[in-house]
């Protein structure tokens, strides 16, 4: 019963009022500081590299975004992308944080380097999560709160670039914080 009237109180404070709400404080702050901080982690910054490395065509990333979204469950290609050190890494840093509802480690393109789970697209260069964060030689994004499907929360998506040893953008790190467990 318990559940069920935090279920209902939920339901009624998200119909009415969850686009007024703002995006706390603490927020802000965790993107100076926490993820910030996990953007410069070197085994990040080094897998986005590499994948820059690559020189993969906008045009093949996109092949591949079709090709995730047409894979139902998780495949072995996606596995690559989840169980890589960066993403058993990522994991060990969530799992010290229940606030943090996933993780998405961006290329300078938009695509996946490394990720917590499975996201419901390979390619994000075309959402604010990207785009936002990379643009201008990097900036910190703090979305709105919004509902995230895949992972059932009602979290806020921050971004934040990652740097290469110049200064330069290499690509984006985004954290789905849940705004129930901040």
């Amino acid at each position: 019963m318990k559940t069920l009237s935090k279920l209902l109180l939920l339901a009624s404070f998200t119909a009415v009022h969850l686009a007024a709400v703002e995006v706390p404080a603490k927020v802000h702050e965790l993107a100076k500081g926490e993820l910030a901080a996990l953007a410069a982690d070197p085994l990040l910054v080094s897998a986005i590299s590499a994948q820059n490395a690559k020189g993969s065509s906008l045009d093949e990333i996109k092949a591949a975004d079709k090709r995730w979204m047409d894979t139902a469950g998780v495949a072995d290609f996606m596995k690559a992308i989840i169980d890589s050190p960066v993403g058993q890494h990522l994991r060990a840093w969530r799992q010290k944080r229940a606030y943090v509802s996933e993780i998405i480690v961006m290329d300078h393109q938009g695509a996946n380097v490394a990720i917590t789970e499975k996201t419901s697209d390979y390619w994000q260069g075309d959402e604010k999560k990207f785009s936002e964060s990379f643009k201008d030689g990097g900036v910190a994004f703090v979305d709105k709160v919004k509902f995230d499907d895949s992972t059932q929360t009602y979290s806020v998506q921050v971004s934040v670039p990652v740097r290469d040893a110049s200064g330069a953008c290499i690509g984006v790190i985004c954290c789905g914080i849940d705004i129930e467990n901040l």
